[in-house]
């Protein structure tokens, strides 16, 4: 019922309903929860808390948007310690029937936790763009092989993108190693880190090492190396070797006492690996994106912004969770009840998505803008920004010579602005000309 009636609104609105991206999130229970005894219903209970409050009880929430305005399509609850990876694998299989039966193609879009090999089945019959994961190996052989093959095209003025051909998983994919100057900042900051943290490292695996005694100066050499292939962002910079002679007695040995053996020991310093270290930050600015459909359905640039798009899913979850919707935290006992409390939220989404929709498209059409919360000029105002700039209002009812009269006062004109892109409806309700 809930797919049908958000059908409904897609077709009301013309939304484009090509692109479905999916994704998960965990709401926070404060208090004990109470078993059902009239129908089963989820387990709520500890999981990986993605609101980062590991000592709550739990419900899950995966949510199936629009691309186009983040319209929620489907919805389901699951146990409070289900993983994205066993959601993800469900959902690929139960929406196999649906979109094979759908008019027009239409496509998931996910993270890398629909990716794996157990899913391999399901993705081959199911139209998917996702993010590969970074635990491959083979990830990031392609990413080093297109840093250096620096054959980019050009997506727009901060992404890039080159395209690879391969077959993983037992199918013909489309990979696309994807940088963008946003993600650099980040990429360095995790390079840096890591810096650190090997430099600590090697400090004390280079302790035992150098305190070690070998018998020949190639052995001593070779443990240092072995050590050092270990390393990504340092690399030897000087090294002495000292020899330590044994001799055939004891007491202060001649010239003429005979040497029983010669132990060696190697002492080494260390440097940053600058070619290591922006050849690694190069790498980590860069994500993999793959599909498995054919160039003539979904052309490249498609793919990568499709699954951009995949905030949509995220911004929904960010309303939900928002303090100032008060749902932050589930203080309802029952699992039933919050079964129901969870599509009640998502029914409001759907009605905050599609109101944000409309009005940011009237921003475009009209070529207007207002002021966000940074008192700069945008098209793409959130909604809940939108509700606070109408705030102020106040409704006055006069009485004259028995007649009584509704007035509206604190009308600013960033406020009329905003209630004229809703329509002559709204205009009337307010007493403004629709302008």
């Amino acid at each position: 019922m809930l797919s049908e009636l958000a059908l409904a609104v897609c077709t009301h609105e013309g939304i484009d309903r090509r692109f479905h991206p999916l994704d998960t999130t965990s709401f926070a229970l404060t208090g004990a929860s109470i078993p059902d005894s009239d129908a089963p219903a989820m387990t709520i209970t500890h999981g990986h808390a993605k609101d980062h409050r590991p000592d709550l009880q739990q419900a899950v929430l995966a949510l199936m948007v629009s691309q186009d305005g983040g319209v929620p399509f489907v919805r389901k609850r699951w146990d409070g310690n289900a993983s994205d990876t066993a959601i993800f694998q469900e959902r690929a299989a139960a929406l196999l029937t649906t979109l094979q039966r759908s008019p027009t193609p239409r496509y998931v879009v996910a993270d890398a936790k629909l990716y794996n090999e157990d899913n391999a089945a399901h993705l081959l019959t199911l139209g998917f763009i996702t993010r590969i994961p970074n635990t491959l190996n083979l990830v990031s052989q392609v990413s080093t092989q297109a840093l250096r093959w620096d054959t980019w095209q050009r997506l727009d003025a901060t992404t890039r993108s080159q395209r690879v051909e391969l077959c993983h998983d037992g199918m013909a994919q489309r990979w696309f190693v994807v940088s963008s100057e946003a993600a650099r900042p980040r990429a360095e900051a995790t390079v840096k880190k890591a810096q650190q943290r090997e430099a600590e490292a090697i400090e004390k695996q280079l302790l035992p090492v150098q305190a070690t005694r070998f018998e020949t100066p190639a052995a001593a050499t070779a443990a240092l190396d072995t050590l050092a292939r270990t390393w990504h962002y340092h690399q030897g910079d000087a090294s002495s070797l000292l020899d330590h002679t044994r001799y055939a007695c004891q007491g202060r040995p001649r010239p003429t006492t005979p040497r029983k053996s010669i132990a060696w020991q190697r002492h080494a310093q260390v440097r940053p690996h600058d070619g290591h270290r922006q050849q690694r930050k190069h790498q980590k600015a860069c994500f993999v994106v793959g599909t498995h459909m054919d160039a003539s359905q979904v052309r490249d640039a498609e793919v990568i912004r499709a699954y951009k798009g995949q905030a949509q899913a995220e911004g929904g979850f960010r309303f939900l969770k928002d303090p100032l919707c008060f749902v932050s935290s589930l203080f309802v006992q029952k699992p039933s009840r919050i079964q129901g409390l969870l599509m009640v939220m998502t029914g409001a989404l759907r009605v905050y998505a599609g109101a944000q929709r409309r009005l940011r498209q009237q921003l475009m059409q009209q070529n207007k803008t207002v002021p966000n919360q940074m008192h700069q000029q945008t098209q793409r105002p959130t909604l809940r920004w939108v509700f606070q700039l109408l705030e102020g209002m106040h409704r006055v009812r006069v009485t004259v010579q028995g007649h009584r009269q509704d007035l509206l006062e604190g009308l600013n004109e960033v406020q009329i602005t905003l209630l004229r892109l809703f329509g002559e409806g709204v205009c009337r309700l307010y007493q403004i000309s629709p302008g």
